[in-house]
């Protein structure tokens, strides 16, 4: 069992950390940093930038081991009880060694377990929790969530963070009724211009019946193929390797498995190398289920789901597709470790513990 943190109060810290791009300290984006900052503090949250999460793109790019740092510090500062992961980036693979190798942060991060949420290349950062046996949450982060350009944020991923003030003992994660296309302009010019929405249909069952249940774990599902085969970055898979940080079979074993696509919005052919890389692992065979997020802008919905099905054949593995994670807009947060229970016959994806210790 993963160490749960603490459910956050009203007047707590939380920390900022670029742990991938360095977006977050661009002049270009500095409306998005104060408006960030402003959702947090009307949450009564006290927002803390660490002090290289603002460095810019090419400072944070070149310093993996400051990257390390800021996560470390957050970590061993007893006031800071949240992190919040700026956005993603495509290289957070390589502050591991810094942290995995050093034993004051990871005795930190079990003795003192703090919410962390963030996703897509934070995937890596997720994985290392995990082997480490802290909870973290796929979900939301400060660029991507709290910086929405529009005048409030998107009221589905509002009632998201809004549980990190709560801990019942069970959750339902309702399907959205509306998706949201991704913003082309991200400029000063756009604030308080609402995200272009539609009608959403909910929850799709590609293939099961009943209700199945198993332990949350995944990510961004080119990230893990990345972490795989190492076209980006080829010490990547070395990194990964060193640390185990994917999944062995047998671990995989009663795992309901969420994986979601990019904002590059990988092609079908990519897709089925994506998913067949996970078999090759001896993953994809062995989870009780699949969790899919919706496709950012709704692109490939209905081939991903031909090369989800072709993919699982021989397993006849239950999956729930168009869940609300990842790239798509809005978010909801899928907690790694936790027990959850999809029901396939009335659609309906529910969390059976607390989120919080």
């Amino acid at each position: 069992m993963l160490k749960k943190p603490q459910q956050l109060h009203k007047g707590d810290q939380v920390a900022i950390v670029s742990l991938s791009q360095g977006t977050l300290g661009e002049a270009f984006a500095k409306h998005q940093l104060e408006l960030g900052k402003k959702r947090i503090e009307e949450l009564d949250l006290a927002p803390v930038f660490m002090p290289y999460a603002l460095k810019g793109i090419d400072y944070v790019k070149k310093h993996p081991e400051k990257r390390a740092a800021d996560l470390k510090q957050a970590f061993l500062d007893p006031n800071i009880k949240g992190i919040i992961a700026a956005i993603g980036g495509d290289d957070t693979h390589q502050i591991l060694p810094y942290l995995m190798e050093d034993e004051e942060f990871k005795q930190a991060v079990i003795k003192q377990p703090k919410l962390f949420t963030g996703f897509s290349d934070t995937t890596n950062d997720h994985l290392m929790f995990y082997r480490l046996g802290m909870q973290s949450f796929y979900g939301l982060s400060f660029l991507n969530d709290f910086a929405e350009l529009d005048t409030q944020m998107l009221p589905y991923t509002k009632k998201t963070v809004d549980h990190f003030f709560t801990n019942p003992q069970t959750t339902v994660i309702p399907a959205s009724q509306t998706w949201y296309e991704e913003r082309t302009d991200f400029s000063s010019m756009q604030v308080g211009r609402p995200r272009s929405s539609h009608p959403d249909t909910g929850y799709k069952v590609l293939r099961g019946q009943g209700k199945i249940r198993g332990r949350l774990w995944g990510g961004c599902i080119d990230s893990l193929y990345d972490d795989i085969v190492g076209n980006r970055y080829p010490d990547q898979p070395d990194i990964i390797s060193q640390y185990h940080l994917l999944l062995s079979p047998e671990e995989a074993k009663g795992k309901l498995l969420f994986i979601e696509t990019c904002e590059e919005q990988p092609e079908p052919v990519l897709y089925r190398e994506e998913l067949a890389k996970l078999a090759e692992v001896g993953i994809l065979q062995n989870v009780s289920g699949i969790l899919v997020g919706k496709p950012q802008n709704k692109k490939y919905f209905a081939e991903y789901q031909q090369e989800l099905l072709a993919a699982t054949k021989a397993y006849q593995t239950p999956i729930l597709y168009n869940v609300n994670f990842g790239h798509a807009y809005p978010h909801t947060i899928l907690p790694y470790g936790v027990m959850a229970e999809v029901d396939l016959d009335q659609p309906k994806l529910q969390l059976l513990e607390p989120w919080f210790a």
